[in-house]
């Protein structure tokens, strides 16, 4: 793990006394809240539908197990017991009183987490793929770059005022964990041909009003470029954005009504301004911050034999989780473990502070004292031995953390939506609750195979249902809510945008059409056909049917 230096925690200090004093003048009717707003949103605090939430950053998604242990003691301290982790790889916590939001930063910054640039139009968290470091198929640890993009954008002060909000992701493998395609920037780590490490950067991504899956602006970005380019597609995008509307402010905007090469051309012009030397990636400072995660892993001759089919045979469940919910690992004898924030109608993305502190526990016991957080809303042990895989499934079935749904129907991502979110126009939590309990049973999960469904409250798009394979839209139709389903998004390597199918449908009915999407691909599928491959090659037409069948 990455351990904050002397600047860091000087930094998280000033901020949390600032904050403390703006709290102080905010209770005390010196300030306004007009006059209140802006300073604790540059803080992560939002005043939602029944009280302040507070948006934690979680850095590329990577926690210890001492910091999962402060974020249950902040949800049953100051929450109400539970927190929500979110697609940013963000935690958020929904009943916040205004008060002891000071005191709760304080407590954050004592195990190096905070709540900066969760909020406002600047540069955000940092987002990577959960598996980084361990993942048998990355070039290199996104992590890494990581902590080098977030030491150079925290209070970057020409990007602390952007036309709109600002986001990065990073993946080291070609499956593409992080969703890179849908942010304003998307790095990809590859080789060229003398085997230098670089970068394809992708600009101009997004959801919300106007989905648009990033162009490749840059095929090979060499390493030691990246904060220079960088900053030159920051400058551009921070000179040209629009201020004027905050509906075309993003940076895929501006690259849509450039034209892709105008935009490239642009940055590259600014990139050939910038110092070359004052910018560079120092090797010494990776180096540096590389070895902070490197791990103490035993070789691979020292593990004991594992007879992993001698075990699943004895257990058949066990089986059952470790196919959706394991990964291969880069090092013989270990494997990765997601813990599904998904029971079958459960809240997606929720843990309890007793799971919490809990999965804190096991993260000490079975993954070198890490945890990770998934933009898909659940959780990772990263760094698990095959032959503590029986204990650890055994602890997490104790805990309703083993449910066998990873990438499944029941595997559902969803934003808080209006139960929480003001900005929402209809409820999100209640349909993905009703459409897991409707495709409850594991077997049939397993026969329909990977399905990705999103549900988002409102055309913000947190819940990132134009990416999903069946999304799900909520939206205001005169005071009632009504539900849009598209077909056809993919939020991986082969990023999509999803199509609308046709008239929306009421609370009852779109829970009623997704099974009925459902239905028609097992009827029309071939033999080993995924429901994306269905879908290519039928198209809209067979679903729509079936869907608005009036006879």
């Amino acid at each position: 793990m990455y351990v904050y230096d002397s600047i860091d925690k000087s930094l998280l200090n000033q901020r949390v006394a600032e904050f403390r004093d703006q709290v102080r003048r905010r209770l005390d009717g010196e300030l306004t809240e007009d006059q209140f707003k802006p300073l604790r949103l540059m803080n992560g605090l939002y005043l939602q539908l029944h009280a302040y939430m507070l948006r934690v950053a979680i850095p590329y998604g990577a926690l210890s197990s001492d910091q999962m242990r402060k974020l249950a003691y902040i949800a049953e301290t100051y929450d109400r017991g539970y927190g929500h982790f979110t697609t940013r790889q963000n935690i958020q916590y929904n009943w916040i009183e205004l008060s002891t939001a000071p005191d709760l930063l304080y407590d954050l910054s004592e195990i190096d987490l905070h709540a900066i640039q969760t909020s406002g139009n600047c540069i955000r968290n940092v987002t990577a793929d959960p598996y980084a470091g361990a993942a048998a198929d990355e070039r290199d640890d996104p992590r890494v770059w990581s902590e080098i993009i977030r030491q150079w954008s925290t209070f970057h002060p020409e990007f602390s005022f952007l036309p709109r909000k600002f986001k990065i992701a990073v993946t080291g493998a070609d499956a593409d964990r992080a969703a890179i395609k849908f942010h304003d920037i998307g790095l990809k780590i590859v080789h060229d041909d003398a085997g230098e490490l670089g970068f394809e950067v992708y600009v101009g991504g997004g959801q919300g009003r106007t989905p648009i899956v990033a162009p490749l602006i840059n095929s090979f970005l060499p390493a030691k470029d990246l904060l220079r380019y960088l900053d030159a597609v920051l400058r551009v995008y921070n000179r040209h954005g629009r201020r004027d509307n905050i509906y075309k402010a993003r940076v895929k905007i501006l690259v849509q009504s450039l034209g892709v090469e105008a935009f490239k051309s642009q940055v590259d012009a600014e990139f050939g301004l910038l110092d070359p030397v004052l910018l560079a990636v120092d090797d010494e400072e990776v180096s540096r911050i590389r070895e902070m995660f490197a791990l103490p892993f035993l070789r691979a001759d020292e593990i004991a034999g594992v007879r992993l089919e001698e075990t699943f045979a004895e257990s058949p469940d066990l089986r059952l989780w470790s196919e959706s919910n394991t990964h291969a690992h880069k090092t013989p004898g270990y494997t990765i473990v997601t813990l599904s924030l998904k029971p079958i109608g459960g809240i997606p993305g929720d843990a309890t502070a007793e799971q919490m502190y809990a999965i804190a526990d096991l993260a000490d016991r079975f993954s070198l004292g890490e945890v990770r957080v998934t933009y898909t809303q659940n959780l990772v042990l990263p760094h698990v031995r095959q032959a503590d895989l029986f204990v650890l499934w055994s602890e997490l079935d104790r805990l309703g953390l083993a449910t066998p749904n990873v990438g499944l129907a029941t595997d559902i991502i969803a934003c808080p939506g209006l139960d929480y979110c003001s900005l929402a126009n209809a409820r999100s939590i209640p349909i993905s609750q009703r459409i897991s309990e409707r495709f409850a049973d594991l077997e049939s999960q397993h026969d329909i195979g990977p399905l990705d469904i999103r549900i988002s409250g409102c055309i913000n798009a947190c819940g990132h249902h134009h990416a999903g394979h069946i999304g799900i839209l909520g939206v205001d139709k005169k005071g009632e809510e009504r539900y849009q389903l598209t077909l056809g998004g993919q939020g991986n390597a082969e990023s999509a945008v999803g199509k609308i199918v046709g008239p929306g449908f009421d609370e009852d009915g779109i829970v009623d059409a997704v099974e009925t999407i459902v239905s028609t691909y097992l009827t029309i599928r071939t033999a080993g056909e995924l429901f994306s491959q269905t879908l290519e090659r039928t198209g809209h037409a067979p679903f729509k049917e079936r869907l608005y069948d009036r006879g």
